[in-house]
């Protein structure tokens, strides 16, 4: 048994700021949630078009891959939201409040820097595939820098969720590690 985790999504009072990061974590869920539907759509469209029809696909393999990076990578953001993230809370359980807090902030700086890290490069690699106009080399010879645009806007909105958690436990809206005290 964990501890005495709500499960509910990170509380953001009256906090704009708090309001505004929930509402793009949230969007970017439900953008990642349409992705993987219509992957699922177009895996169908392949069967049937394979297997029925006995005609070749094209772009459906390729398609499908980049949607599901990129449901993968949007879906980060909202995940974090829900505090859907994997949260070993033995340690923080055994702590006394204070140190718990400081525990909380010295792991959610070092995760933000390193995920700021991880959005850095992301965006430096999409930039050199939108500047040399990378194309896939398959048939469909899709641009690169499409798919990949989801790479550093996954990690930002992620960083983003982490900072607005982070300010939520500094001004008292929300508990460490979502532990009651």
């Amino acid at each position: 048994m964990s501890g005495q985790t709500t499960g509910a999504s990170a509380r953001t009072g009256d906090n704009p700021f708090l309001k505004g990061v929930a509402f793009l974590s949230l969007l970017s869920g439900w953008t990642a949630a349409t992705l993987i539907v219509v992957s699922v759509m177009i895996t169908c469209q392949m069967i049937f078009v394979r297997f029925v029809l006995n005609q070749s696909t094209i772009w459906q393999t390729e398609a499908v891959v980049y949607m599901m990076i990129a449901a993968t990578m949007l879906g980060l953001p909202y995940v974090q939201y829900l505090r859907g993230h994997v949260n070993v809370d033995l340690i923080p359980l055994a702590l006394p409040p204070r140190l718990r807090k400081a525990l909380f902030f010295v792991t959610m700086l070092t995760g933000i820097a390193i995920i700021c890290v991880m959005t850095f490069y992301s965006y430096e690699y999409w930039h050199i595939a939108w500047e040399r106009n990378w194309r896939s080399d398959t048939v469909w010879g899709v641009r690169l820098w499409i798919p990949y645009m989801a790479l550093p806007i996954g990690f930002a909105l992620f960083v983003l969720q982490m900072i607005a958690d982070t300010v939520a436990v500094a001004i008292g809206v929300d508990t460490p590690f979502g532990l009651e005290e």
